[in-house]
């Protein structure tokens, strides 16, 4: 069963970071310092301006504290990906970096082992971290889901939910779940991130909670569709037959072409593997053959594929093209 964050349950506080050591002299620039021409993003702090880079700056936006040193090599590898990602966010985070040779007080006492580590603050306290040179993709997806736990603007908004889909796609279920959670702890009504949480379920194979989670979309905004595809996609899941009948359905219809239900089992298993024209193409055969079949049963399960991808999508667009051309020839 899958684990992600049910984004209604309470959350527990975040413990409180420790207090800013005692001031020491600021350490002189050196080849790991950031230049100044993005120190509104991007900055080194030290032990004495920790409290303020960091703790307080965290108070109006989020702070990444990354904890390094010159000669490690996973920390040459992340700096690069890290700033790039915080520069891309355009004032929605900052970063604030510590040389741990420099500065070794912070990072003791935030518990530290191993660096790269990476914390981040909000309202003055530790919210979330990772440890080591993550991929670009996980990296973004972390930055993603502390802007949208710290309340995203519209266009922030946008930003994560572009991010969670994007990390959906690769394949990185757990990720954007944690995005769509995220979202849904600042908007419990947000429909487009119930119902990506929901696809994240589906993906998952966990069929009961994606449905719960569906249900939890406001009355009025049931039929919006985000959701309504979301449902889709959940009906054609439960219903759908596995991948490995693909074989003997094929072998079945070649012995007998008018085997209407191995050939709408067999649209079924095609659009599960990925094979969208496929699928297409075997229930628009059905029509053909019979329209009446299963009381129209092929039209519509070519509408559910439809609702399932969207309305814009392009194997929509070309399906529906040439339904109409079947259904008004």
């Amino acid at each position: 069963m899958a684990k992600f964050t049910n984004p209604f349950a309470p959350r527990a506080a975040a413990p409180a970071p420790a207090p800013a050591p005692k001031a020491v002299p600021a350490a002189a620039p050196g080849p790991g310092m950031i230049g100044a021409g993005v120190a509104d993003l991007i900055k080194d702090t030290t032990t004495q301006t920790f409290g303020k880079d960091v703790i307080e700056a965290s108070k109006t936006v989020p702070v990444l504290i990354d904890f390094w040193a010159p000669w490690c090599g996973p920390c040459k590898q992340l700096s690069p990906v890290i700033e790039k990602l915080v520069r891309a966010a355009k004032g929605k985070i900052k970063l604030v970096k510590m040389n741990i040779d420099e500065h070794p007080d912070v990072a003791g006492q935030m518990g530290v082992q191993s660096i790269p580590a990476v914390f981040a603050f909000s309202n003055g306290r530790p919210v979330d971290g990772f440890m080591g040179a993550l991929p670009e993709s996980q990296v973004k997806t972390f930055i993603d889901r502390i802007i949208a736990k710290n309340g995203a603007p519209d266009d922030g908004l946008e930003a994560a939910l572009e991010s969670a889909k994007a990390a959906f796609e690769e394949g990185d279920i757990k990720g954007a779940a944690e995005i769509y959670a995220a979202l849904l702890e600042e908007d419990k009504e947000n429909v487009e991130a119930l119902a990506g949480l929901a696809q994240c379920y589906i993906a998952s194979g966990d069929f009961e909670q994606a449905g719960r989670t569906l249900a939890l979309a406001p009355p009025a905004k049931q039929t919006h569709a985000a959701v309504t595809g979301a449902r889709a996609k959940l009906d054609l899941a439960r219903k759908t037959p596995q991948a490995s009948n693909i074989t003997a359905l094929e072998e079945g219809l070649l012995a007998n072409p008018n085997d209407h239900q191995a050939r709408f089992d067999l649209a079924l298993a095609l659009n599960a593997v990925g094979d969208r024209q496929g699928a297409i193409d075997h229930l628009l055969d059905i029509m053909k053959r019979s329209r009446a079949w299963n009381e129209d049963g092929a039209r519509k399960q070519l509408v559910q594929f439809f609702e399932a991808w969207g309305p814009k999508d392009e194997m929509t667009l070309a399906g529906r093209r040439r339904l109409s051309a079947l259904l008004f020839a």
